[in-house]
């Protein structure tokens, strides 16, 4: 049987016009609100009126798009390199959308669905809205493919060690032990959690894995700490907040990494790079660092391709 494999991502916008159509669909996603639809419309518009001229600028000063796609079209080509199978992007909020790889599969011929989830935490609002997405479009079209999703990799221990490795990049020329590493994951409301979403375990989870994996491969730090960034709104969201930390200062000497990212994104080289930068340099740091995240590196290229090739 043909197989074919899909990147799942929210994605990120491709130029400053497509910001509003990002953030649009992103708070339409029932998986994001799980409201009523007609409060969710309501609210969803509300919060796209209250952020996009400031997204829109964040974006100008990232050069006028994200990152995101263009990386993840590179490591889609070394994946099929490796794997021998077709490799694509299918991002949820913004092109390249699932529908144009799908249809590409269909006409090929491909019979199976690999779907691998650019996520290493599962949650509702991430692999979950991707898949179902998926299967929507599928559906929509006649496509009746079988579909195999690849599980969370966030304790593989491949994975773990390409984590290690961007924090051994990023901490080259410096003492570790002076240094305080924070683990910073994207953040999700508490409504969510406590509905049974199983994100904040599995965050803990990999905390706690790439602990001990640092500390076997003789990489020690002064404290390794876990932060949550990009909250919206005023509801409750999973804590400590990362903004927060760095306001309360134990260490002036930290590096960051993105640990629930795959691909260098917004959140990632604004937010974490710039926006908490500043925050730092205000209050006096002595070394504010933020690792990379995977990328099309190709060990995580490597990753991939194992784990989308059937053992058997």
């Amino acid at each position: 049987m043909k197989r074919g494999v899909l990147l799942l991502n929210m994605g990120g916008p491709n130029n400053i016009g497509e910001v509003e159509l990002f953030l649009r669909n992103m708070f339409a996603d029932e998986n994001i609100l799980p409201i009523h639809p007609r409060l969710r419309r309501i609210i969803g518009n509300r919060i796209v009126r209250k952020r996009l001229k400031e997204a829109e600028e964040n974006y100008r000063e990232l050069g006028g798009k994200s990152p995101l796609t263009e990386i993840t079209w590179s490591l889609a080509a070394k994946v099929e390199e490796l794997s021998g199978l077709p490799v694509r992007p299918a991002m949820r909020y913004v092109p390249p959308f699932a529908e144009a790889a799908l249809k590409e599969f269909q006409h090929a011929g491909i019979g199976e669905l690999v779907l691998f989830p650019m996520y290493p935490q599962y949650s509702t609002t991430t692999t979950r809205s991707s898949v179902e997405d998926v299967e929507a479009r599928c559906e929509a079209m006649g496509y009746h493919p079988r579909i195999r999703v690849i599980d969370p990799y966030y304790d593989d221990y491949d994975y773990l060690d390409i984590q290690a490795d961007r924090i051994a990049e990023a901490s080259r020329g410096i003492k570790t032990e002076e240094y305080d590493l924070i683990l910073s994951a994207h953040g999700l409301p508490l409504s969510i959690i406590k509905a049974g979403d199983p994100y904040e375990k599995q965050v803990e989870a990999n905390v706690s894995a790439l602990k001990t994996y640092l500390k076997c491969r003789g990489v020690p730090f002064k404290n390794i700490r876990l932060a949550y960034q990009s909250k919206v709104g005023n509801a409750a969201w999973l804590e400590p907040n990362l903004a927060d930390l760095l306001r309360r200062p134990e260490n002036l000497k930290v590096l960051i990494f993105p640990l629930a990212f795959t691909v260098d994104n917004s959140e990632t080289l604004f937010e974490l790079d710039r926006e908490h930068r500043r925050i730092a340099e205000k209050i006096g740091y002595e070394d504010y660092r933020v690792a990379a995240c995977p990328n099309a590196g190709e060990d995580f290229a490597a990753f991939i391709a194992r784990k989308i090739v059937p053992t058997e």
